[in-house]
């Protein structure tokens, strides 16, 4: 029995001995691998520990990286879009040229369609009116400058003859010898320089049948936008994105409110301006008096530098014509009515429908001109005041259309992170009011909610 305790202690203890070698056993491989495994790590680690390029960059250094690369996309971007108008510029500026007039015009054709006259009917008649009066007023002009244009002439010699004379007793030392070299260099310069005068000439004549083909253009797209213009307007949004066409459709209306209102009250105040200037030039004896306010009325919708250059225009015929005296006088009534004009007219009759600074409208003006001359200068301010009222109201309603998301997700039970999305039967009401074809969220935009409610072309 003794011997069965022995046998069955020495299994027992050998068993024991076995399992402690397998333990070590098992120990020593597991840190083998250990080892092994840190040893493999370590590059990772060592290349873990090596500082990134970028982060030693500053970070205004990068901010600035990236707004440097947006701005040269962005500056690529209207460049070429500077050169596909420049291209096209004849184009270009007939269809804005047409926009301008449309918006002068529309509320015409929607008063008297409303009267109940067919749409058909009060385009063409408001389309004729319109330039029948264009045409009288060219017209009249035309017969002005014809009728006195000997009279003219013979002021004209009479003024630089009396003109010489002040200078001879001015204040300036002017001797008669001087203004006579001066006369002989103009001669030379007139005669040596006739190619580049015939040159010259041609290259007008170019210019005014360019002049005559923009002016056809712009009265032919008038007419289908005085007509037809709502439907302009869808197809125009309907080759917008869905997710950005209720955006685009919501700032048309504020658009044509600011071009309508910069378009009134610019011609109420050039025509102001024509009449009390034309009027004072008119009693102080000045020749063509009527085309000079014509002019006048013309070279208004260039803001700022047509004001100028039209009284410049204004004082050097008063001062061939009729004298330094008649000259200051007209100078005198000149900024007489452009000072009425910067401080009351203007922001009285335009008001806060057109809020651009004048550095704004300086710059505007001259990049106009540069990229397009006159017509350019022309379209420039009201480009500019149409392109601040879409970005002011694009910006104040961006809110608006992130407010139902976080109303949403707040008012209404929604799905956990890992659950899909099911959509309610019963939809809960919202506080925020919905437009009447405002799109639903998540669904798609129907053929209704794609088109605004009341497109510009129906605002007076």
């Amino acid at each position: 029995m003794s011997r069965i305790r022995d046998l069955f202690g020495r299994a027992k203890g050998a068993a024991t001995a076995v399992g402690e070698r397998r333990v070590r056993a098992l120990a020593r491989h597991d840190a083998e691998e250990a080892a092994e495994r840190a040893l493999r790590l370590r590059p990772a680690q060592a290349r873990e520990r090596a500082p990134d390029p970028s982060r030693a960059v500053p970070w205004g250094m990068r901010v600035a990286a990236e707004v440097a690369w947006r701005f040269l996309v962005l500056a690529a971007a209207v460049w070429v879009v500077m050169r596909v108008i420049g291209s096209v510029r004849l184009v270009a500026l007939a269809f804005v040229a047409a926009l301008l007039i449309t918006a002068l015009l529309q509320p015409t054709v929607a008063r008297l369609h409303r009267r109940g006259l067919p749409q058909g009917l009060a385009t063409v008649v408001t389309a004729l009116c319109g330039f029948l009066a264009l045409g009288l007023i060219g017209w009249f002009v035309v017969w002005q400058v014809l009728d006195n244009l000997d009279s003219l002439s013979e002021r004209l010699q009479e003024g630089i003859a009396e003109l010489k004379r002040w200078l001879l007793v001015s204040p300036f030392h002017v001797t008669e010898q001087q203004i006579n070299d001066i006369t002989e260099r103009l001669s030379d310069a007139i005669g040596t320089s006739t190619s580049e005068i015939t040159s010259t000439g041609l290259q007008g004549v170019t210019v005014l049948i360019e002049v005559i083909t923009g002016m056809l253009l712009a009265m032919f797209i008038t007419l289908f936008l005085l007509y037809d213009g709502r439907r302009v307007w869808e197809w125009t949004l309907r080759l917008l994105p869905g997710t950005v066409r209720p955006r685009v459709a919501g700032a048309g209306a504020p658009a044509w409110r600011t071009l309508t209102a910069y378009i009134r009250g610019t011609l109420i105040v050039a025509l102001i301006d024509a009449v009390f200037i034309g009027v004072g030039i008119y009693f102080l004896g000045v020749p063509l008096a009527v085309p000079i306010a014509v002019v006048i009325f013309l070279a208004s919708f260039v803001p700022l530098i047509g004001a100028i250059a039209s009284g410049a225009l204004a004082v050097i015929v008063a001062l061939v014509t009729q004298g330094v005296f008649t000259a200051l006088m007209t100078l005198l009534v000149v900024l007489l009515v452009q000072q009425i004009e910067g401080h009351i007219l203007q922001p009285f009759i335009l008001g806060r429908a057109v809020r651009i600074h004048p550095l704004a409208v300086v710059l505007a003006v001259a990049t106009g001109g540069l990229v397009a001359g006159i017509g350019g200068a022309v379209v420039a301010v009201p480009l500019v005041a149409v392109a601040n009222t879409v970005i002011v109201h694009l910006r104040s309603h961006a809110g608006e259309d992130e407010e139902p998301d976080a109303v949403g997700a707040t008012s209404e039970p929604g799905p956990t992170p890992q659950a899909p999305l099911v959509r309610s039967a019963a939809p809960v009401p919202s506080t925020k009011s919905v437009e009447p074809n405002a799109p639903v969220v998540g669904e798609e935009p129907t053929e209704r909610s794609e088109l605004p409610v009341r497109p510009p072309d129906a605002v007076e």
